[in-house]
């Protein structure tokens, strides 16, 4: 354990220089959900070692034997008609050499149409991006400790602008098989842009996330808690539709204190029946329900539901995630094993 405490405080220093978040950095696609089961635990969940093999696309550490000849194919019909899906494969050489994983990540934004600064028509013009990743994970040394990376080439076209990037991911997975307890730490993004769009060089969506999880011992349920984007403290600002007046007509603005932050860098999930061929899947996002929730309303944003079904060779998942009233998308996933 003391190996991830030290790698948390490393991490810990610089967060400052490299907080990103929605809105401050390129390529944000890059940290969508890589599948059904991870949407529907959450979001973003980063300590499942075993057969899944879409769990190496978000965290490297987690690649391993179990995954050997097993392909993957995710959809998503995501908010706004944004079609999005992901693809995964590994292949074991050997034991000695452990086993090497590939991924790949797109998004369609669709059609839109084009209008110059004077209103008139310009036709239509589309936008597209695409992440291509090569992982790799090895134990240290007789520890219970995992570590793996993900090399990741990007390229994105926005209209009539392209940009080409590239970027590391770096993964710690901590594994207690007597506990069935695992903890992870993963530091996704660190890269740069080989070719800009407009000549303006921007920074890439870093994140850092440390993530738990656990098997009851009686009961067929695993738990999932995982902290995420902890490289930007605080995650929240006041929302003005959120300001109070006085019966002086003074507004005071929404405040937000240490436990509000907190919350929303928190993710919750629970898995029944983990390993059988059937089992369901339940998450809570509380910065999502946060953020979209709506006053006075009670629209269950936020929350997660999915469920796995194995027959055979084929595993299928399905989840669906609340955003708002007004607003839900649906994943769709199957993983085939191809020994």
């Amino acid at each position: 354990m003391r190996i991830l405490v030290t790698l948390i405080l490393i991490l810990a220093a610089p967060s400052s220089v490299f907080a990103q978040l929605g809105g401050e950095a390129t390529y944000q696609f890059l940290n969508l959900m890589s599948s059904p089961r991870q949407a529907a635990l959450g979001g973003k969940v980063i300590t499942n070692i075993d057969y899944d093999v879409t769990q190496g696309l978000y965290n490297p550490a987690t690649i391993n034997i179990e995954m050997d000849n097993q392909l993957a194919l995710n959809y998503a019909n995501h908010l706004g008609d944004i079609r999005y899906g992901t693809a995964a494969y590994a292949y074991t050489v050997d034991r000695r050499t452990q086993t090497f994983h590939v991924g790949a990540t797109y998004v369609d934004y669709g059609t839109f149409d084009g209008y110059d600064e004077f209103g008139n028509s310009t036709g239509s013009f589309t936008g597209n991006e695409t992440a291509i990743s090569f992982g790799y994970a090895l134990q240290i040394g007789y520890t219970d400790f995992y570590a793996g990376a993900n090399v990741k080439l990007i390229s994105s076209k926005l209209e009539q602008y392209n940009s080409f990037g590239g970027a590391l991911d770096f993964g710690l997975v901590y594994l207690n098989e007597y506990l069935e307890f695992n903890a992870a730490l993963v530091v996704r993004n660190i890269g740069t842009q080989f070719t800009t769009y407009a000549g303006l060089r921007e920074p890439l969506p870093f994140e850092v996330d440390l993530g738990f999880s656990q098997t009851l011992q009686f009961v067929p349920i695993r738990w999932h808690l995982t902290f995420e984007n902890l490289q930007k403290w605080p995650i929240a600002t006041a929302n003005p539709a959120r300001a109070t007046s006085d019966l002086n007509g003074n507004q005071t603005q929404e405040e937000i204190g240490f436990f509000s932050n907190l919350i929303r860098h928190t993710l919750v999930g629970v898995e029944l029946f983990p390993d059988k061929g059937f089992n369901l899947r339940l998450g809570y996002s509380f910065r999502r329900a946060e953020e979209l929730r709506i006053l006075e309303q009670r629209n269950f944003s936020g929350l997660s539901f999915g469920v796995g079904l194995k027959f055979n060779k084929l595993r299928f998942s399905y989840t669906h995630a609340r955003y708002s009233s007004a607003a839900n998308t649906s994943f769709l996933g199957v993983q085939i094993s191809l020994q």
